[in-house]
């Protein structure tokens, strides 16, 4: 699973994911990606699953892109607490995805192939997403 190794502060407000991406919302490296087409907070564990997910399916030919990564942490109260008496411990690390990003690329498997691995993580996620391809003109890639 993916966390930060060194985090800026341990506890953060629990903020929204409003908007659209600002950036990470073209494919840079490879040529399928998995892009979100809703916001929500994706956790750790559920990159993992994803990635494990298009791995398998790839049966580990060609190369994988995550980009996205889970820096903020969620704090939780245990269960059967009274209300008061501070912020809970930091329970999972997350990340906050918009409309428009890039969670995943791959290159060097085919299209077919390709697809269906995006569309198996597409399944662990819990945001709407679409899979995205690189686009061939004539004078080359785009």
């Amino acid at each position: 699973m993916l966390i930060p190794k060194k985090p800026k502060h341990r506890k953060v407000h629990k903020g929204r994911v409003r908007g659209v991406a600002k950036g990470g919302s073209r494919l840079n490296f490879g040529s399928h990606g998995l892009k979100s087409l809703s916001s929500a907070r994706i956790t750790s564990r559920q990159i993992e699953a994803a990635r494990r997910a298009i791995v398998r399916h790839i049966r580990r030919q060609g190369k994988i892109w995550i980009r996205i990564f889970p820096d903020i942490p969620v704090s939780k109260k245990p269960i059967e607490v009274r209300m008061g008496k501070g912020k809970g411990s930091p329970e999972f690390w997350a990340c906050r995805v918009q409309p428009g990003r890039i969670m995943f690329e791959m290159d060097g498997v085919a299209d077919v192939v390709a697809v269906r691995a995006l569309i198996l993580a597409s399944a662990k996620l819990p945001v709407e997403t679409k899979v995205v391809a690189r686009a061939v003109q004539e004078g080359g890639r785009l």
